[in-house]
């Protein structure tokens, strides 16, 4: 049955705190609301989760939310409850009370968005449960966690599409990144095949600064990153379990608070730091890619990678991760010929059928073509997704050009001295051979004999050692598994070598990448810092009172516009982004002494038609109403009308004088009713 669009847009301010969708929003929420089957490509942080918790309160019945972790299951039920929508969670997590409170609201049809894990489809009960409750939509958050192509792989999800069945109800299946193969999977194993409305919002995160650097005492590089960037929450991820408790104490050591996670800890301690992540500002994790899926923090400022990630999608989910809510956020990947290998290895080395590995393959050279751009990375990695005419200024390639040369005749000194050593050997030896180096290896097997001897010495070392990265980048040479990772020439290099292709390498050297630091982006100007940190102050402060993330009580995002408009009234505050109705009610006025000092006191009526835009309507119907306290003459016996009278005036702005009287009664209407009408006549 068609449903009434008005409805969604009232939801929207009043609920959500929003005056008007995000670009892409609107599209997808009247399709899911119609009752359409939706698949949706949306960049992380282009506002998912709105797009079927916002259908969930307009449509009748109760709305079944599939999400991957518990942790991100908590937090959206979490906020919106503080939004003020009944919302719960089906968790092993919960304790006997919440799960007593959610099958409460279940069986008495409060309830309208349930969120349940994949692994419980797998229990009997929970069909039959969910055919009694009433579900007339299923929304699957991280859609391409159902492609056995995808990095995030999650068996439990296959069961989604059988439930699907089972209730004959609509699907609106969400996720942040799905190229051709993942997309053909989630229509087929969630679809029936049967292809649903699609929706492609683009993967620009414009507001990422994007940044890559080669290793060059990578520890310290982080620690660098990490100190200009001081009690901002962020992530970095690393390639072992061991790298994030050593990389997590020389944090601490200077000065930061941060913690280690990964998956060889007790299931409890990763709780723990899932609760601090999500409560503590500035809190860095230093994890595996354990963690990450399911962050539904908004205000993580940066994510550092330690290590190369595995593939571009996964590079792609692990930076979306930052600036969720909008405002600047900061990333840097450091990689090195030694992640390289590693990567190429694990490919090689897997079970895997041959065309998985090939695929895997052109993953991980997308994701090096990246590292090793030669001009801006936004329009490299969204032209990977099929993006283009891309404009950027926000990545270190537009903030500062790479300095490039004809690295022709460089690499084919190198790959001659592989194929002049029979592509028996590393980087190290054949650098030595180069540069003319006579170590013992080099002499016991007469390699300074060759014709290539000495012939490098034009570059040094760290030169020659950046060269054959970009090599490895560009896959012109690749360690072979079965050769103890020595360098073999790939068929890209053979045109090169015979001379009937060129390439461009990048100058820096190793030591001067390290210089490549772009300015700290800073969340407010200068003059509005003081009062940012007071309103993020006072946030920390409500939210250790309740138990809750900061984010929950507001945003980074909505308290930046605070800090620029500095609202002055209640009624400017409700027109903060985010700052719903529930949410104007129990902090629109700690948050408004802050910026505007003692506030005077209003009647809760008049509070609630603030975050509607009435207050000022409200006002208008007192003032008009001091007037003809004692009638027209001026010594008639006071009269006035109840607040809550006017709040409804205001609010449902009758049309004549005898739906006035329908609200403040036959008396009050006879001296007030026409020029209540006048005021009100005036306001439309």
């Amino acid at each position: 049955m068609p449903r009434d669009m008005s409805d969604a847009d009232s939801i929207l301010r009043d609920v959500f705190g929003f005056d008007s969708f995000r670009p892409g929003q609107s599209e997808i929420v009247e399709a899911v609301t119609q009752g359409e089957n939706v698949l949706a490509i949306m960049p992380t942080g282009g506002g998912k989760s709105l797009c079927f918790q916002l259908p969930a309160l307009v449509r009748s019945g109760v709305t079944v939310v599939i999400s991957p972790l518990i942790a991100l299951m908590r937090d959206q039920v979490r906020g919106l409850r503080e939004a003020g929508v009944a919302a719960g969670a089906l968790t092993s997590a919960n304790t006997d009370e919440e799960n007593d409170a959610v099958w409460d609201m279940l069986h008495s049809g409060a309830l309208k968005l349930l969120y349940l894990a994949p692994e419980r489809l797998a229990s009997g009960g929970t069909q039959r449960m969910l055919a009694q409750a009433g579900v007339s939509l299923i929304a699957v958050d991280e859609a391409h966690c159902v492609s056995q192509w995808g990095h995030d792989f999650r068996p439990d999800y296959l069961r989604i599409g059988e439930l699907r069945r089972a209730l004959d109800v609509p699907l609106a299946a969400f996720t942040a990144t799905a190229d051709a193969e993942t997309q053909e999977e989630i229509v087929n194993r969630l679809f029936d095949g049967q292809s649903p409305r699609t929706f492609l919002r683009g993967f620009d995160r414009p507001n990422i600064h994007l940044m890559f650097a080669p290793k060059n005492k990578p520890r310290q590089q982080i620690l660098e990153f990490a100190a200009a960037r001081k009690d901002q929450s962020g992530i970095v991820y690393c390639g072992t379990r061991a790298k994030t408790e050593t990389l997590s104490q020389a944090l601490n050591a200077e000065g930061h608070t941060a913690c280690f996670y990964h998956g060889g800890m007790e299931a409890d301690q990763r709780r723990h730091v899932e609760a601090r992540f999500a409560t503590e500002d500035g809190l860095i994790v230093v994890a595996t890619v354990a963690f990450g899926m399911g962050v539904d923090k908004p205000d993580i400022r940066w994510v550092a990678h330690a290590d190369l990630p595995k593939s571009i999608e996964a590079y792609y989910q692990e930076i979306g991760r930052a600036g969720r809510d909008g405002a600047p956020a900061e990333t840097l990947t450091l990689y090195g010929a030694d992640d390289i290998r590693l990567r190429r290895s694990q490919i090689d080395e897997g079970l895997a059928p041959p065309e998985r590995r090939h695929a895997d393959h052109g993953r991980l050279n997308a994701l090096l073509g990246l590292a090793e751009a030669l001009e801006c990375r936004r329009k490299t990695l969204l032209g990977y997704f099929g993006e283009h005419d891309i404009t950027c200024g926000t990545c270190d390639l537009c903030d500062k050009p790479a300095e490039v040369f004809d690295g022709t005749e460089a690499v084919r000194k190198a790959l001659s001295a592989a194929l002049r050593t029979g592509e028996s050997f590393g980087a190290g030896h054949l650098i030595d051979i180069l540069l003319g180096t006579k170590t013992e290896k080099v002499l016991a097997r007469s390699h300074d004999q060759l014709p290539t001897f000495g012939v490098g010495k034009d570059l040094k070392r760290g030169e020659w050692q950046a060269v054959f990265r970009q090599m490895m980048g560009h896959d012109l040479m690749r360690p072979d598994a079965e050769r103890h990772g020595a360098l073999v020439m790939t068929e890209s290099a053979r045109p090169i070598l015979r001379g009937e292709a060129s390439i461009t390498l990048r100058r820096d050297s190793i030591d001067a990448a390290s210089e490549r630091r772009p300015k700290v982006r800073t969340l407010v100007s200068d003059e509005d810092a003081p009062l940012m940190s007071a309103l993020k102050a006072k946030r920390r402060h409500l939210a250790e009172e309740q138990s809750v993330p900061a984010y929950v009580i507001f945003p980074d995002r909505t308290l930046i516009e605070m800090a620029e408009t500095r609202p002055q009234t209640l009624d400017d505050m409700a027109r903060i982004n985010g700052v719903g109705a529930k949410k104007l009610e129990r902090y629109g006025r700690a948050f408004l002494e802050v910026i505007a000092g003692e506030v005077q006191d209003t009647h809760p009526a008049r509070r609630k038609l603030a975050s509607k835009g009435a207050g000022g309507l409200y006002d208008a119907l007192l003032d008009s109403q001091a007037a003809l306290l004692r009638g027209e003459c001026g010594t008639l016996k006071p009269m006035s009308c109840e607040a809550g009278q006017l709040a409804k005036l205001a609010q449902n702005k009758p049309r004549d004088e005898d739906g006035i009287a329908r609200i403040i009664g036959d008396r009050r209407a006879e001296r007030f009713a026409q020029t209540f009408l006048d005021v009100l006549r005036a306001a439309d």
